[in-house]
């Protein structure tokens, strides 16, 4: 089969490899038909992520046909059209007990990252039976890739971790799909005010479809005051950082309110400062998440009801074959005007 292989930091290549085979019985073997890039494959291919290795096959977002099936999986069958999570799970360990799939003991974010991942013409699911879901027929399969990770992810580190409720005062400190997906979900919350920073003037355009009632352009290092004057000095009840950088986090430490919560979402390279000098008196909480996609189900039924339209954050299509000029697209976001990109398998 191809399969986009990782061979070091900035080396990639779409070539042939060898087609993934069940290993284990609870293993499925699964046909992509739509898979994309996430920001943390950009990172892999800087060379931030030091378990990947050379030979990886990247991605861990897709939907497609389950082409084979272990001994022991009961929930799929061949020929069935899945979601696959972006997290695995054993679903028997303590901490998938707890809903905490991202720690499972035998899984967690490993597609892509520790084992062989979606960008490719096939891929491996360990744990099937809890690291698929099945797409109801006559669904939108190009919106539905948008659950394998970023809807969940927006939602479950930013939305349910800054406990956003009726009449906050958000702020998402960051445009990019993540926090565009956050911004999305949190109106099922009905905030007051959702509050979009962000550097990139065209994807603030596109966040006020998405729910914002104001957006703060953070270019010349004003965000923080911009945001406090507009609150009257107040701050915002929740502030949520969903880039990875100590500019965004210090934005999110300076704008949050008193008793307020500020949710990371952003994948970080490189330490912070905690400002606690300022913050020790403030009664806020800080939370941070690791994706655990416990609310896919969830979430794919406000999808199929319309009330969720994650379709919208596509704005690239491409063949599966086309991955390297992709990758050019969306690691040049801005330039490009790019959010999600969409690669469309056989």
């Amino acid at each position: 089969m191809k399969a986009l292989v990782y061979h070091g930091p900035g080396k990639k290549a779409w070539e042939d490899t060898s087609k993934p085979a069940i290993q284990k019985p609870t293993d499925a073997v699964v046909r992509i038909l739509r898979t994309t890039i996430c920001g943390t494959d950009l990172h892999i291919l800087k060379g931030d992520v030091a378990e990947c290795t050379d030979g990886l096959i990247l991605g861990h977002e897709g939907v497609g046909v389950v082409d084979e099936i272990g001994s022991a999986v009961s929930n799929f069958k061949k020929g069935d059209h899945v979601i696959i999570s972006c997290i695995t799970s054993c679903g028997k360990c303590g901490a998938c007990r707890k809903g905490m799939y991202s720690h499972c003991a035998d899984g967690g974010w490993i597609l892509g990252h520790l084992i062989n991942g979606t960008q490719a013409e096939y891929v491996r699911i360990p744990h099937a039976d809890g690291s698929l879901h099945q797409v109801p027929a006559g669904a939108d399969e190009d919106a539905l890739v948008m659950l394998s990770d970023i809807l969940p992810t927006g939602f479950e580190c930013g939305v349910l971790k800054g406990a956003v409720k009726p009449g906050d005062v958000i702020a998402l400190v960051g445009a990019g799909p993540v926090g565009l997906a956050a911004l999305m979900t949190a109106q099922f919350f009905s905030p007051a005010e959702s509050i979009v920073i962000d550097l990139d003037d065209n994807r603030l355009a596109v966040s006020k479809t998405f729910g914002a009632t104001s957006t703060v352009n953070s270019r010349e290092g004003t965000a923080a005051a911009q945001v406090m004057s507009a609150t009257k000095n107040v701050g915002v009840d929740v502030a949520i950082e969903a880039v990875g950088v100590p500019a965004s986090f210090d934005i999110c430490q300076d704008i949050v309110a008193p008793g307020g919560h500020l949710a990371n979402i952003g994948v970080h390279g490189k330490n912070v400062e905690l400002k606690m000098a300022s913050l020790w008196s403030q009664n806020i909480t800080l939370t941070t998440r690791l994706v655990d996609t416990v609310t896919l189900p969830m979430l794919l039924k406000t999808v199929l009801s319309g009330k969720l339209q994650p379709r919208k954050l596509i704005t690239h299509e491409f063949g599966l074959s086309d991955l390297a000029k992709a990758y050019d697209v969306f690691g040049n976001a801005a330039k490009e005007r790019a959010l999600k990109v969409l690669l469309k398998g056989g």
